[in-house]
């Protein structure tokens, strides 16, 4: 699993947002929640998505419309598209408006799951999937992380933010950067949980023997790899 993927929800219906949102976070994915067509828009017009859930429904932007609008701007996101009706032609039309997949609703919210994997990863370079930095070794697919050859465990969100340093390398990233990547808008921390977590990867990468300063602090900027 990518943890530090970030996935827009676009739905209208708030107990299903809250199921989406709520299943998707469990999985830690970052997730936004949008709940109509143009809010939609500009949500994406301020992020960078690894996949989209929408509803063909939509108050002042419909699901195909929106869809379609993407991909009139050369948008390649995943799409995966939710809807009550359960036709041929109502799939044919959202598949034709660009979306990747198609889920009827009531759907099992397992299934949708393992939809959601399955798009992110098709819409990742396979050499995306192992990021190395020296003797360390993440495998982004099957979560797990070496150094050496010894397998260490972070929590979930220390994962997540390796994940993201390694994929940076040298590239400073600030505390408010790596909270706009790993945290949704409602669950930001502050920037003392970031240096928190940072102190809490730092010991367990020592504890398999890697540098102290293999996270490098770049005093008044943020953390990059060293």
């Amino acid at each position: 699993m990518l943890t530090d993927m970030r996935i827009l929800v676009v739905e209208d219906d708030i107990q299903l947002a809250d199921v989406l949102t709520d299943a998707l976070s469990d999985q830690q994915y970052v997730v936004d929640l949008a709940k109509d067509g143009e809010s939609a828009l500009e949500w994406i017009n301020t992020w960078t998505y690894d996949l989209v859930v929408m509803d063909i429904t939509l108050p002042k932007l419909d699901g195909i419309s929106l869809c379609k609008r993407l991909r009139d701007r050369g948008l390649s996101l995943p799409i995966l598209m939710l809807t009550a009706r359960d036709t041929i032609a109502d799939k044919i039309t959202g598949l034709d408006a660009g979306a990747d997949d198609y889920m009827v609703k009531p759907f099992d919210i397992q299934e949708l799951m393992a939809r959601v994997r399955a798009l992110i990863r098709r819409g990742m370079p396979e050499a995306s999937a192992i990021l190395t930095w020296g003797q360390l070794q993440i495998n982004a697919v099957k979560h797990e992380v070496h150094y050496e050859g010894q397998e260490f465990f972070p929590t979930p969100k220390e994962y997540a933010l390796l994940e993201l340093l390694v994929s940076n390398g040298r590239r400073v990233m600030s505390r408010a950067g790596i909270i706009d990547r790993l945290w949704n808008l409602q669950d930001s921390p502050t920037e003392e949980a970031v240096k928190s977590h940072i102190k809490a990867l730092r010991s367990k990468l020592k504890s398999v023997n890697a540098p102290d300063d293999l996270i490098e602090t770049v005093h008044g900027l943020g953390y990059r790899m060293k």
